[in-house]
């Protein structure tokens, strides 16, 4: 479960740097629309703060915790494939991809699910 947990710390730490990425482009660049920048960069903020704690939850085995890990690697997948696919670019979809596919394989590990049902 430790191994989760730092997973997660580092895609919260990645969506906080995303999200320090985009403001920095919007204060330095013209964006066509200041308050959709706003917005993503809010929105960055947002996940980097529900991915962090759910790291926390994933450290102490809250039960509670592997669900939303789960729906927001699900979420991040599928980020990742319109990224890299249907984007075009690859540089970023295909890392989304693979760190979603070690988080959710760390927790459908059979020492993960039986973390859970000690607790």
């Amino acid at each position: 479960m430790r191994w989760a947990a730092l997973v997660v710390v580092v895609e919260a730490v990645g969506a906080m740097g995303g999200a320090v990425l985009l403001a920095w482009l919007t204060l330095t660049s013209t964006a066509v629309s200041v308050r959709n920048a706003v917005a993503e960069i809010v929105f960055a903020v947002l996940a980097a703060a529900a991915l962090g704690f759910c790291a926390r939850g994933l450290w102490r085995v809250s039960g509670w915790a592997r669900g939303p890990v789960v729906a927001l690697q699900l979420l991040l997948g599928l980020l990742g494939y319109t990224t890299a696919f249907q984007g075009g670019r690859p540089e970023v979809g295909v890392p989304l991809l693979a760190v979603a596919a070690v988080e959710l394989y760390l927790l459908a590990t059979p020492e993960a699910r039986l973390a859970f049902f000690r607790r």
